[in-house]
């Protein structure tokens, strides 16, 4: 029986060694961190990998629930897959261990705030975006590809390829830029 620590961070100036460090204390044998979003599990390869390492008896421990999932789908996903594997979840600051029914009821309702959270957090930022439009603000975001530029060197007879290998750009963007 392993005890298995994941730590992650939604972005690379967070620092993880406060999670890490908690997860040694807890008696975490091996630890696998990363600094990615936690509203997917796309392109969580650590998240993916310690999963895949669960074996029978082993557990998948976590500081807190958010640091797993910020969606309710996504977590129940990675329970299933902890409990197909045989293992159990655990969380260093919050009363969750899957391998009781009060842990799993417990984990249900943290998933639900997570994931409201999250909704919330969105739902700001578009109202945010919504007042800077209205007034005039808010442009949104600038173009990656000068379409003038474009069409300028189309106009000399350099075909699509060629002009997104000159400005480092796909061609899917050469031909919006054409059509812009």
């Amino acid at each position: 029986m392993t005890a298995i620590g994941y730590a992650r961070v939604s972005t690379t100036d967070q620092d993880l060694e406060l999670q890490e460090s908690t997860l040694r204390a807890a008696g975490c044998d091996l630890i696998r961190s990363e600094k990615r979003s936690g509203t997917s599990t796309t392109g969580r390869t650590e998240l993916q990998t310690v999963l895949d390492f669960l074996r029978p008896g082993d557990t998948l421990m976590v500081t807190r629930i958010d640091r797993l999932a910020r969606s309710i789908g996504d977590l129940q996903d990675i329970v299933r897959t902890v409990k197909a594997k045989g293992a159990a979840l655990k969380a260093t600051e919050q009363p969750i261990d899957t391998s009781t029914a009060a842990g799993k009821a417990f984990l249900d309702m943290l998933g639900v705030f997570a994931e409201f959270e999250t909704n919330l957090r969105k739902e700001r930022q578009m109202e945010g975006i919504a007042k800077a439009k209205a007034a005039g603000v808010y442009k949104g975001r600038k173009p990656s590809v000068d379409a003038a530029q474009v069409k300028a060197l189309r106009a000399s007879g350099m075909g699509p390829s060629a002009i997104a290998k000159a400005l480092k750009i796909g061609r899917a963007s050469v031909y919006r830029a054409l059509e812009a």
